[in-house]
């Protein structure tokens, strides 16, 4: 039986990706040797790097302006690195907007160096909506935000103005729509939703903010450290990095961002349409913030939450039930799911 895998992360990626990297493990390009046991700094790894690094600025029109990186830590490690790097040391202020558990936990790392103002929080309603109409201060060093937030199923339509640096945790729905990249002074995302496997971490950033804290900054931490190095200060995460460009060819080949787009749109009206006509199903999430990528739903008679999950399962469809801060069922629809899958959900929904 086909199997539907609507996990939150790590996600589905295209089949043919995956077929490609595993010939790779065993015999990358024709070298007699696996993807996993050659020198990150050979020609052949340094040809993967370059490859991915160049399709990332193509595919998201990344203007000279910007650096790309893949480092590691995933994106909670990169709550503390936008903090420390552009955080001044005296008088140092950033401000935050809280749609969630991520916004709220890079928040925290953010009071590690300096002061942090929450501009706008959706705590009040458990996080169901995106805030608007809130201030933003002129003094603040930077603002974050996190764009889509996969356990809340929110999702920003359209993105905080402000003239300081706008810093975005997209790690749930980069590569699924176009973005004007020169607006932001760092993009960061995990690797695991859309780009590729656990282990990287997509850093976009404009160089010309950094350098300006005052502060020492670790090693590790440092971002002008690893964009003179290439993101090879350490041995960086070679498999990941591989899938990832290998996954980027695939969204090019699809037509780019444009038409990525169109078909997440299709994807996500299919199920809100069928939760919105389903008298079984609700989704209590503002109409005008639901999320494309992490779609959350309920049962109104939650008695039957373990009968609806049995009916997944035997239908070939896994890692829908919801997380237990909200309860109910989440289906996570990146751009390797097909619509054919989330159809397969429907037909469940339909006969349940």
């Amino acid at each position: 039986m086909k199997k539907h895998n609507f996990s939150a992360g790590p996600s589905i990626l295209p089949q043919e990706v995956f077929q490609k990297a595993s010939q790779a493990i065993l015999d990358f390009d024709n070298t007699g040797l696996s993807l996993i046991e050659i020198s990150h700094r050979s020609k052949e790894f340094v040809a993967v790097y370059d490859k991915a690094v160049a399709l990332v600025k193509e595919i998201l029109n990344v203007p000279a302006t910007h650096e790309v990186l893949f480092l590691q830590g995933g994106a909670s490690t990169q709550f503390l690195m936008t903090a420390i790097n552009l955080m001044k040391v005296d008088g140092g202020k950033s401000a935050y907007i809280n749609t969630g558990a991520w916004s709220n936990k890079a928040l925290k790392e953010a009071k590690n160096f300096g002061e942090v103002v929450e501009v706008a929080s959706s705590a009040d309603t458990n996080h169901n909506y995106i805030p608007k109409g809130y201030q933003i201060p002129t003094d603040v060093d930077y603002v974050h935000f996190t764009s889509n937030n996969t356990i809340f199923g929110t999702q920003f339509k359209n993105y905080p103005e402000t003239d300081a640096v706008l810093v975005a945790d997209m790690s749930s729905d980069i590569f699924s729509k176009p973005v004007d990249v020169s607006k932001f002074g760092i993009i960061y995302a995990g690797a695991q939703k859309n780009l590729g496997p656990a282990g990287a971490t997509l850093v976009i950033i404009k160089k010309d903010i950094l350098g300006n804290t005052g502060r020492t900054i670790p090693s590790m931490l440092d971002y002008q450290i690893h964009i003179k190095g290439e993101s090879m200060f350490n041995t960086p995460p070679v498999f990941a990095i591989y899938v990832s460009m290998l996954n980027l060819e695939y969204m090019k080949a699809q037509g780019g961002l444009e038409a990525i787009s169109q078909k997440n749109e299709e994807k996500a009206a299919l199920l809100y349409n069928e939760i919105d006509n389903n008298p079984s199903f609700v989704n209590n999430v503002a109409k005008e913030d639901r999320s494309l990528m992490n779609v959350v739903f309920l049962l109104n008679d939650d008695s039957k939450d373990a009968d609806f999950l049995a009916a997944c399962t035997a239908a070939g469809i896994s890692n829908v039930k919801g997380h237990r801060s909200v309860g109910g069922f989440r289906a996570s629809i990146y751009n390797a799911m097909p619509i054919e899958s989330v159809q397969a959900l429907v037909d469940v929904m339909k006969k349940f």
